[in-house]
């Protein structure tokens, strides 16, 4: 995406350099008067050793107006080579992220307990009671802040990477849709790229629609921290959430949900694009009962962050991490980034938006039409990935393998 700045100018300097090299190859003719201009590529060349391109001032009067074009901020321009402090700049704004993620959870539980047996015991003890009346509130709608969805340090994280957004369709803000998103990965970095801040330009590629990402209900309920989640935006996903959102809200929401969740972060590995969807019919069923289209949406790039240490199926490790999986909601993967140990690799991320799937509205749907728009889905997302995979850097012969 770009847009055209109108900014006029008048070539002042670019006019005396012209006429400086035209000089410089004249020619007296007609009895020692006047000038002829040899070569156009000469002067050309001269021209923009001088810092000046002329290209247009060979075809168009020196005065005429012109207009510049800029790159929007979502573009993120590669043949510029990054300097030191830029760099440093990225990778300290994902090592934030990752740190947010992996945990300050943790650390506000810490936090608030350790307050209680201290003489500041009052202020858990207030914020414990407003935390009970706020109870519900994560259920509908959350408590979005947008201008932290906008903060600076966003800009640096989506260029890390760098993180781009791609439309393949239009989104009608007199709908409601659900966005399933593949793959998980261990972080789900592009979706939380593209859908949950401000930065990659969901908001100007799809007007009139106000995008929420659904993640794992159980975080709503750690102090302090829910209420940093629910500011970016974030939702839990819930039905008694998402059915807020889809039916209470009007029209025009988007909702994101990762299809796969934390049992496919287990199957995250570079080169490998494994999607857990073939018994996930939760937001089929969902989607028929508020009318709601389905979107497949596909982050390329999003397994290849990081390196998983794996478990075969049965062993301690692996039987240790579905224990986990089924009391905490999550699965503790073992992974290595690229640099620091934690932060992932600098592999850009595509996450391609598919063409809406039109679903109608069933108050209760049968198994006979979940599993035809089940498998619509599917079909859809495969031809969204085949589509797409080349221009996002995978190999003609890469597969997508559905679980």
């Amino acid at each position: 995406m770009a847009d055209v700045d109108q900014t006029t100018t008048y070539n002042w300097k670019a006019l005396q350099v012209f006429i400086w090299c035209a000089d410089c190859w004249r020619d007296k003719v007609s009895g020692g008067s006047g000038f002829v201009i040899r070569s156009f590529s000469t002067i050309r060349s001269k021209c923009t050793a001088h810092g000046v391109i002329l290209a247009a001032l060979l075809h168009e009067h020196p005065f005429k107006k012109t207009t510049k074009a800029v790159s929007s901020p979502q573009v993120v321009n590669m043949s510029t080579p990054k300097t030191r402090n830029k760099d440093f700049i990225e990778a300290l704004s994902v090592l934030q992220w990752v740190l947010t993620f992996l945990f300050l959870g943790v650390t506000c539980i810490i936090l608030m307990v350790g307050l209680m047996f201290t003489p500041l015991w009052l202020l858990p003890t207030l914020y414990f009671i407003w935390l009970v009346i706020d109870w519900q509130t994560p259920e509908k709608g959350g408590r979005r802040n947008p201008s932290v969805r906008r903060w600076k340090v966003w800009e640096h994280y989506r260029n890390y990477f760098p993180i781009k957004l791609v439309k393949t369709a239009e989104l009608n803000p007199n709908k409601n849709y659900i966005l399933g998103c593949h793959p998980h990965g261990i972080m789900s970095i592009g979706a939380f790229g593209c859908f949950n801040i401000e930065c990659c330009g969901f908001s100007e590629a799809f007007p009139g629609m106000y995008v929420s990402l659904a993640i794992l209900a159980g975080l709503f309920k750690i102090p302090l921290f829910r209420d940093y989640i629910m500011a970016a935006g974030l939702c839990p996903v819930s039905k008694a959430s998402l059915g807020h959102l889809l039916s209470k809200s009007g029209t025009g929401n988007a909702v994101v949900i990762v299809i796969g969740g934390a049992a496919e972060s287990l199957a995250s590995h570079p080169g490998v694009q494994t999607v857990l969807v073939k018994q996930r019919k939760g937001f089929v069923r969902l989607a028929l009962e508020y009318g709601a289209d389905l979107v497949p949406v596909y982050s390329f790039g999003e397994t290849e962050l990081f390196q998983q240490v794996t478990f075969a199926e049965g062993s301690l490790g692996r039987r240790f991490q579905d224990l986990f999986k089924k009391i905490m909601g999550f699965a503790p993967c073992l992974f290595i980034g690229e640099r620091w140990a934690l932060l992932p690799s600098r592999t850009p991320i595509t996450t391609v938006v598919g063409s809406p799937i039109p679903v109608p509205q069933r108050i209760t749907p049968t198994e006979e039409e979940v599993d035809y728009y089940h498998k619509l889905y599917m079909d859809a997302l495969s031809s969204l990935f085949h589509e797409h995979k080349v221009s996002c850097g995978l190999s003609e012969s890469h597969k997508l393998c559905l679980i």
